[in-house]
């Protein structure tokens, strides 16, 4: 992917994104010829670090973890820490249950994997969220859990992966250094030859082909 021509394409985007009552979102779409994600060894399901953030976006994070752990976590700056006794809370309230799967990022201690299933393993599944173990230096795996983005492909007929760059509130540079990272691990895993093209849009605006 060119860098200027990236970078120009953002700026494009920018100068055209008006004004509205909130802050969109700035996304990456990558359109596929010659590859069928119906077959296993092909489908994308990628999690990128956003070198620059996700520009005030980012998810809370939610820890599972025992008391020592937990108490670790808090001081690293996790927005939720869950023991094991605290979990059945939500799982008997679904209105809180659906509003912390919807806004949350899970790390979990791994000898507590099997419960988090359990608990949370459909709310998560659907939103296409799979809980990460929590291994580690404690602040550095919840400041990547933040930064994090997803991209998964659609299938066979729809040919297409998009995930979050930022926000309309970030420097050109920044978006184009975050859309490097997620081109970069898309080309790695499916092949340039497969990329058809590539596109950038806002979340109200149209969208500008950068490749």
């Amino acid at each position: 992917m060119d860098k200027k021509k990236l970078v120009a394409g953002i700026e494009e985007m920018l100068k055209e994104k008006g004004s509205r009552k909130f802050t969109q979102s700035v996304e990456i779409i990558v359109n596929f010829r010659s590859i069928d994600f119906s077959k296993p060894e092909n489908r994308l399901n990628l999690d990128v670090a956003l070198p620059n953030g996700k520009g005030g976006k980012e998810p809370k994070v939610v820890v599972v973890a025992d008391p020592d752990t937990g108490n670790n976590a808090r001081k690293a700056g996790a927005d939720l820490v869950l023991l094991i006794d605290e979990m059945s809370a939500y799982k008997d309230d679904l209105p809180k249950m659906k509003k912390l799967t919807e806004e949350s990022v899970f790390l979990v201690q791994p000898n507590l994997m099997g419960q988090v299933a359990k608990n949370f393993g459909q709310y998560l599944a659907v939103r296409g969220k799979t809980p990460k173990p929590l291994i580690g230096n404690l602040p550095n795996a919840i400041n990547m859990a933040k930064r994090t983005v997803r991209i998964v492909s659609k299938g066979k007929y729809m040919p297409v992966a998009q995930a979050l760059v930022g926000s309309e509130k970030m420097e050109p540079e920044q978006l184009a250094d975050n859309a490097e990272a997620i081109f970069e691990a898309i080309k790695n895993k499916a092949s340039l030859p497969n990329v058809k093209s590539v596109y950038i849009k806002l979340t109200m605006g149209k969208s500008i082909k950068v490749m």
